[in-house]
């Protein structure tokens, strides 16, 4: 089984030119130790205990086995010198002698003639030397400005880890750069920008980190400038607590009550404020959304807007305090983090909510997706009394099943995509009038569980999309020709044909051939571009 998850985008100019190699001393140990809460007493307390135990256990049949043995050697001591006379071994020390009157020493008898040199760049026979190395591995790692950083939360054969790849736009390339372990299986990544767990950082450094929501109710932020690293930087959920001087119990379970300082089920959604960088939304199965200060680690506050999981988080772009959320309670809050007593305005949709997002380009608008495939448009300055008395601007059935991805261009006004479990990835050009299909297609990553618009201008078109299949594709869609066509005033003229772009992983791309060939033989009879897609113009 492979799939991913959920994907992320870093902007260009925040990951560091040269990432720097993990290295694990005394120091980092004693960082892991307080991080994780370690219990080393209790441990060496435990192995002595059971050490004790086994030792009472044994000394009966120790003291018989050992007699035993003393037997049976003394039996055998006279065989054993019978078969050892052969080999002269009382003379052994006499053949140094012996080889001093002519006779050979063996392969290291001149070992005095071999030649030795202070360091390795003085031997003539070491061509490859220390500094080319780690000069070559340097430059494996280096990241240039012009690189993007995608970030995927990935299952592989049972095994839970977060991908870093490179997208270089000019050269149409993705790599793997390095990857992250993962204790449980990931539902969300969020990239910060801010040096997390550091209490006095200035406003003006930037960081390079990503948190990580995953079925465990902690949530772990990863240094994403470190390579190999075995700990995250700070983990954000419950702290043991230890009192000096009481006797030690044992590890009691965690529990399942919700509470105001930490989650006690999955995490479902995160989300950092782009205007206070320090705080970061989380929302989980346990109904509650919380609010984390990023430079102490610690829960600020916690919010109960909701009577079901609540699985979609985003903030306002202009009012840093007003958060969206989306629940499977059917309903969509927008609350002021200020006044967690307030009451919020709050909407209603025909099922689960899957996927909240503002409007970046016109914030008094937002988004809903729904799993029975329906997109809502919303006025937020029109609340209505009750959520049954919601009305939408809007309504777009855009699948047939779930909306399970959804994302809204930060760069183009009205480019919007969907992703479904139909595995159709539908591009969406909303005006005035509403909203109208520009071109669908199945990009072979099987189930659709994420759609992201890069966050740079000069790369505004690329999609990155992924599945149940495990691979990710990155979709310039300013290639297309339908694409083309809607948003022509947004798009640089080429002259002469264009051809489409779609840059993936070596090896993966004969799964989205097969893909796409197949949905392109199921009778798609209004297509009106090749390999199984499906377009419409503005009209």
């Amino acid at each position: 089984m492979s799939m991913i998850t959920a994907t992320a985008w870093v902007p260009r100019g925040f990951a560091a030119p040269f990432p720097t190699k993990y290295e694990f001393n005394e120091a980092e140990f004693e960082r892991i130790s307080s991080l994780a809460k370690l219990q080393l007493e209790e441990a060496k307390e435990g192995l002595e205990d059971a050490r004790n135990q086994m030792g009472g256990t044994s000394e009966a049949g120790g003291s018989s086995s050992e007699r035993s043995k003393t037997a049976g050697a003394s039996r055998s001591t006279g065989d054993i010198d019978d078969d050892l006379k052969e080999y002269n071994l009382e003379h052994y020390d006499d053949e140094t002698n012996e080889a001093k009157s002519g006779e050979t020493m063996g392969m290291f008898g001149n070992v005095k003639s071999l030649a030795y040199y202070e360091s390795n760049a003085e031997d003539p026979y070491i061509t490859l030397q220390e500094n080319e190395e780690d000069n070559e591995e340097r430059e494996e790692l280096q990241i240039l400005a012009t690189d993007n950083l995608v970030l995927t939360a990935k299952v592989e054969d049972e095994v839970a880890h977060l991908e870093v790849y490179v997208y270089e736009d000019e050269a149409d390339n993705l790599y793997v750069h390095h990857d992250i372990m993962l204790p449980a299986i990931p539902l969300c990544v969020e990239w910060l920008d801010v040096p997390v767990g550091k209490e006095k950082a200035e406003k003006e450094v930037n960081g390079n980190f990503v948190a990580v929501g995953t079925f465990d109710p902690d949530i772990e932020i990863w240094d994403l400038d470190l390579i190999d690293c075995l700990y995250p930087n700070a983990i954000l959920g419950q702290r043991e607590e230890t009192s000096e001087g009481r006797k030690k119990k044992k590890k009691r379970k965690r529990s399942k009550k919700a509470n105001d300082h930490y989650h006690v089920d999955a995490v479902l959604s995160l989300a950092a404020n782009r205007h206070h960088r320090n705080l970061l939304a989380s929302s989980s199965a346990d109904k509650t959304v919380k609010l984390w200060d990023l430079n102490t680690t610690v829960c600020a506050k916690s919010y109960s807007h909701h009577t079901g999981k609540v699985c979609s988080l985003s903030w306002h772009p202009k009012e840093s305090t007003i958060l969206l959320s989306g629940s499977y309670d059917r309903t969509v809050v927008a609350a002021d983090m200020r006044a967690p007593e307030a009451k919020a305005p709050r909407w209603g949709v025909e099922s689960d909510v899957e996927t909240v997002r503002w409007d970046p380009h016109d914030p008094n608008f937002f988004y809903i997706s729904t799993e029975n495939g329906i997109i809502h448009f919303h006025d937020a300055r029109v609340a209505p009394i009750s959520p049954e008395a919601s009305r939408p601007v809007w309504t777009l059935q855009a699948h047939d099943e779930s909306v399970s991805s959804f994302d809204v261009n930060p760069i183009i006004p009205g480019f919007l995509a969907t992703g479904s479990t139909d595995k159709e990835v539908k591009l969406w050009n909303v005006q005035s009038s509403g909203p109208s299909m520009v071109v669908s297609r199945n990009l072979g990553v099987g189930k659709v569980f994420s759609t992201n618009f890069a966050p740079d201008k000069e790369v505004g078109f690329r999609l990155a999309v992924a599945g149940s299949k495990g691979t990710i594709q990155i979709w310039d869609t300013s290639t297309n020709a339908a694409v083309r066509r809607a948003f022509a005033h947004r798009v640089a003229p080429i002259e002469g044909e264009v051809k489409e772009r779609l840059v993936g992983l070596e090896g993966d791309s004969s799964d989205g051939e097969e893909e796409g060939a197949e949905v392109g033989g199921e009778g798609k009879e209004g297509a009106t571009e090749k390999d199984g897609w499906e377009s419409m113009d503005e009209d």
